[in-house]
């Protein structure tokens, strides 16, 4: 069983920073993309930035320039560094991480945090 445990969200003014982490736990053989995703009320959920196990990222155009990804492989977490925050990035927050449950027979499986919440707001 995997798990992943997100936390760092808040209520923060506009202009602030914050920075979200999210450590995976459990039996497997390593973690390939992980990514974080956001959700506000009435929207779909969508994707914000991913970092691959090489390192390599990607990011929304909506938070390009304010938002960096990072991962620790030591610690198998990810975090988001959200800077220049605006009331639009106002979101529940989920962390997700593509797992290799098992090298021998090649299994990934994707999981999901529980999600942390993320207010700007003044």
């Amino acid at each position: 069983q995997v798990q992943l445990v997100e936390s760092g969200g808040g209520l923060v003014q506009p202009g602030g920073s914050l920075r979200l982490s999210c450590a995976a736990s459990g039996n497997f053989d390593g973690i390939n993309t992980m990514g974080w995703y956001r959700q506000a009320p009435g929207k779909e959920r969508e994707l914000v930035a991913a970092i691959t196990s090489g390192s390599s990222t990607r990011y929304a155009d909506s938070v390009k320039g304010r938002f960096t990804i990072s991962r620790d492989n030591a610690r198998n977490t990810v975090y988001l560094q959200m800077n220049s925050l605006k009331p639009e990035d106002t979101a529940a927050y989920y962390c997700n991480a593509n797992v290799l449950v098992s090298i021998s027979t090649r299994t990934s499986r994707n999981y999901w945090g529980q999600g942390t919440q993320v207010t700007v707001s003044s």
